[in-house]
């Protein structure tokens, strides 16, 4: 197998602006692409350096329902520092709290897709 990585994943969303700007305003994240095609928009948006993107997939697009998409795990440096910014911009988290692969948070965006932080501890899996 040649496989590489993940090149998106697909996350349902209700309104793609107003999940836009909770991507790139709230999380930091940058427009990787923004597109009209059929059948509608393509709007993808990433943290800076990653290879792997976020397909924001507005109820044109067909075929998924907003809030389906739970666990994404996203790799922060300091997840106690990145949970206090979110719940200074008013979202809601969970944790962080310690597990044996590091500290971690949850939250979720404005559909109800849920999301999580991870900073490893330190040798844990997938991290060498």
């Amino acid at each position: 197998m040649t496989i590489t990585h993940a090149s998106f994943i697909t996350v349902p969303v209700s309104d793609q602006d107003a999940a836009l700007r909770f991507y790139t305003e709230t999380l930091g994240f940058q427009v990787t692409e923004d597109r009209r095609m059929p059948p509608g928009r393509w709007l993808q948006v990433a943290p800076e350096g990653a290879q792997t993107v976020l397909t924001l997939s507005g109820p044109d697009m067909g075929g998924f329902t907003p809030g389906q998409t739970q666990g994404i795990m996203f790799l922060t440096t300091d997840v106690d520092a990145d949970a206090e910014r979110l719940e200074a911009a008013g979202v809601e988290v969970t944790g962080p709290d310690p597990m044996p692969w590091g500290r971690m948070a949850g939250f979720k965006d404005p559909d109800g897709n849920g999301l999580m932080l991870l900073t490893p501890a330190p040798h844990a899996y997938g991290t060498d």
